[in-house]
């Protein structure tokens, strides 16, 4: 009976003992659970701190803006009124500084300028006959030969057929420059956007018959906050990038900052608020590709850092040959 008394109690004591050490196992387990999570979160934070920082610290090298791109347009007319005789471009043609790209029918401003050289020729000789009245009244007028009134007459008309014939000449000149203003030339180089007009339109003075693109400039319209304004200058370089993925970006410079402030535009993307008072940045680009097209939505990169921004001044004189 003793036997059996000291089995049992062995039983109990090892059963106790193993409940106890799968415990205490479990205890052991649940901290180590804990401290893992507790590192892990450590790290995470570490982390995400020194990623903080980094930013920051690159956020200081540049300064990032959006905008759109802005392209000169210009609307091609004549400086006189007539019918439109021939029309020299379509739509979507490239056309170089100096090409002739439409004539009015020049019959009326040719007649008007024979004209006006038949008056010319006609004063002339009045008054080389003037002249010579003129000198033999002169000669006379020693010798009582002819009144007072006679030469002061003969002085008078002189005078005035010369006033005559300046006159002449003036209009015979408004009659060639009206003449050569039926034809309209490329004020520079660009691509035909829009034809308005069609031979045989009859057009008024200054009536546009073609729109043209300009080519270059090319410059974006950007804004920045004030917080920001003073890191901006002229002349500062700029790294223009459009939404296609893979294409390098396009370089320019800071050449305009507008005095006055304004609220952001509606059109303009931006990360801050819209109601944001701002100021007007105009960004030159050089365009060897054509690639930027007119109101192109683009983001703009300013190197605020001085190193950074000497390396992108060079690309800049690189790539635009001093031309910006």
């Amino acid at each position: 009976m003793l036997k059996l008394c000291k089995l049992t109690s062995n039983c109990c004591l090892s059963k106790i003992f193993s409940s106890t050490l799968c415990e205490f196992r479990k205890v052991v387990k649940r901290k180590k659970i804990a401290i893992s999570l507790g590192v892990l979160l450590f790290l995470g934070i570490s982390l995400g701190v020194v990623f903080y920082f980094f930013s920051e610290e690159e956020e200081k090298k540049e300064l990032v803006l959006y905008g759109n791109v802005d392209v000169r347009q210009v609307d091609m007319g004549f400086r006189v009124p007539g019918q439109v005789d021939t029309l020299f471009f379509e739509e979507g043609d490239y056309v170089k500084k100096g090409s002739l790209m439409a004539v009015l029918d020049k019959t009326p401003y040719d007649s008007r300028l024979r004209q006006a050289k038949g008056n010319v020729l006609a004063f002339a000789v009045k008054l080389a006959n003037a002249e010579i009245q003129l000198k033999r009244r002169e000669e006379l007028i020693k010798v009582g030969g002819v009144s007072q009134e006679d030469f002061d007459n003969a002085l008078t008309s002189r005078d005035q057929l010369r006033a005559d014939l300046e006159q002449a000449q003036a209009e015979m000149q408004v009659a060639k420059d009206n003449l050569a203003f039926t034809e309209t030339f490329a004020p520079a180089d660009g691509i035909i956007l829009t034809r308005i007009r069609e031979p045989g339109s009859v057009v008024l003075q200054s009536e546009p018959v073609y729109t043209l693109s300009v080519v270059s400039p090319v410059w974006i319209r950007a804004y920045v906050d004030e917080p920001n304004l003073g890191n901006v200058f002229f002349g500062m370089e700029a790294e223009i990038y459009t939404d296609t993925k893979g294409k390098k970006p396009y370089l320019g410079k800071v050449g305009f900052i507008s005095p006055v402030s304004e609220f952001t535009p509606k059109t303009v993307e931006s990360t801050e608020l819209r109601s944001d008072l701002v100021y007007r940045l105009r960004i030159y680009v050089a365009n060897p590709d054509w690639g930027l097209k007119q109101v192109m939505p683009v983001t703009v990169k300013l190197a605020l850092s001085k190193d950074r921004n000497r390396n992108l001044s060079k690309r800049v004189e690189k790539s635009t040959h001093g031309r910006l």
